[in-house]
């Protein structure tokens, strides 16, 4: 679990990372890479809680 969270923490700081280089150099490559780490970041969040929650749920039943 906290191997999970720190790497969604750096994906995000990377993310972050691309969209200042953008700021800096406006480069359109970085904001294009920095909204593909975002965007994939994001789905594989929902889906490591949507296991969390059908684990849950699976204890319930």
């Amino acid at each position: 679990m906290l191997i999970f969270r720190w790497i969604v923490l750096l994906l995000l700081v990377s993310g972050l990372l691309c969209f200042a280089m953008y700021i800096g150099t406006r480069d359109v490559r970085w904001r294009l890479r920095g909204i593909l780490i975002v965007k994939w970041t994001v789905i594989a969040a929902l889906g490591f809680f949507a296991v969390l929650l059908l684990e849950r749920m699976a204890m319930v039943l």
